[in-house]
């Protein structure tokens, strides 16, 4: 099949900013990766998302804006419009123009026992404003097919892990994703991938060195590497329902919540949240066909060196080894992104977004919307 310069945008559950990754790909294996960037949101800006997941609250109808989603939707497209066009002109104008877009949006929502899922962006005025095709509302499809509309990156890590020089690839190898919620994909040497999200990523840290320390994130670590794990704090997250439940299965933001780590001092509470979602990445292996030989792992979170820590020390007393995005060869900033950019391929030509094993529906699901720019 042909290749697709294709570029993909990605803000999902975090609140930090928009991953952009072009990526050349046929929606098979044939993946070329390209130049990344990310733009960051303001700290206001960022304080209007966080007012918007309260309001999102009400929403009974995926296409329902109550309050100021409207507004906020129409600005979160304006924002991706104007990453697109200073990306573009930029160092990655010399990959040349991209075919389509992969746009994402920001979630604001996300109830799978409800068949409900709400990312803000308007995907006709990104089109409008970029001059692009654009392929969004990936995720409704499947939820119409009975799935849990997430996480839909196992198809392009399933390419990815195929990928690896045979010096590293050790089958099964997982692809972990810690972004505010994080997800994990199985990768098998023959057959479909298994995925599901495994548990709270960077959001619980983000909420709490917010509110105690006034940050929006805890950078490289620092506050936690100042306090000590709480055990018994650990142990009260890990003892939620959801950790004993088998895949798929997904999550909302605020399906987690500070609760257990109330009374804890600053330090102590990044690092205890740092040790949660280590050990409920680890915790999922338990869900899984075979016990993996290697975790790659993506996202924000591999940048906090306690998580890292925690995941080596855990996955080696398995007899299996963890890494980096880059020590694979790949870039952890942007394969969320690339990933938009991939499905966005697949979903042009019509080929599965999702499987039975990756969100539970009920056959593989193509899906997504394309718009055109309108003349």
């Amino acid at each position: 099949m042909a290749t697709i310069c294709a570029l993909g945008l990605m803000s999902g559950t975090s609140m930090d900013g928009i991953d952009l990754a072009l990526l050349r790909t046929d929606g098979g294996d044939i993946v070329e990766q390209g130049p990344g960037s990310f733009v960051p949101y303001d700290a206001a800006f960022r304080a209007r998302i966080v007012a918007g997941l309260e309001e999102a609250k009400q929403i009974g109808q995926r296409m329902e804006r109550p309050g100021t989603l409207a507004a906020l939707e129409q600005e979160i497209t304006r924002r991706h419009s104007d990453a697109v066009a200073a990306f573009l002109s930029g160092a990655a104008g010399s990959w040349g123009k991209p075919e389509l877009i992969g746009f994402h949006g920001q979630t604001v929502l996300h109830r799978p026992q409800q068949a409900l899922t709400v990312q803000l962006g308007d995907g006709q005025m990104l089109a409008d404003l970029t001059g692009l095709p654009v392929v969004f509302d990936m995720r409704a499809e499947d939820m119409r097919h009975g799935g849990q509309g997430a996480p839909l990156v196992p198809a392009y890590h399933a390419a990815l892990a195929r990928s690896l020089p045979s010096g590293l690839a050790r089958f099964p190898v997982v692809l972990v994703n810690i972004g505010g919620i994080s997800n994990i994909s199985y990768v098998p040497e023959h057959g479909d991938p298994i995925a599901f999200d495994t548990g709270p990523g960077n959001g619980l840290i983000d909420q709490w060195v917010a509110r105690e320390a006034g940050v929006p994130f805890d950078a490289d670590g620092a506050i936690a590497g100042k306090g000590t794990t709480v055990g018994e704090v650990v142990a009260r997250y890990l003892a939620k329902p959801f950790f004993a439940q088998g895949g798929p299965k997904s999550l909302d933001r605020s399906d987690f919540t500070l609760a257990e780590a109330e009374g804890l001092n600053v330090a102590g509470g990044a690092r205890t949240l740092a040790a949660v979602s280590a050990a409920a990445i680890l915790k999922s292996a338990e869900h899984l066909p075979e016990k993996p030989k290697l975790w790659i792992i993506c996202g924000g979170g591999r940048k906090n060196p306690h998580i890292m820590h925690d995941l080596k020390a855990g996955a080696k007393a398995e007899g299996a080894d963890v890494i980096s995005a880059e020590q694979a060869g790949f870039d952890g900033d942007a394969t969320e992104a690339e990933a938009w950019a991939y499905l966005a391929v697949r979903s042009r030509k019509g080929l599965p977004l999702t499987f039975p094993t990756t969100t539970g529906c009920e056959k593989p699901v193509s899906g997504g919307v394309v718009v055109r720019p309108l003349p």
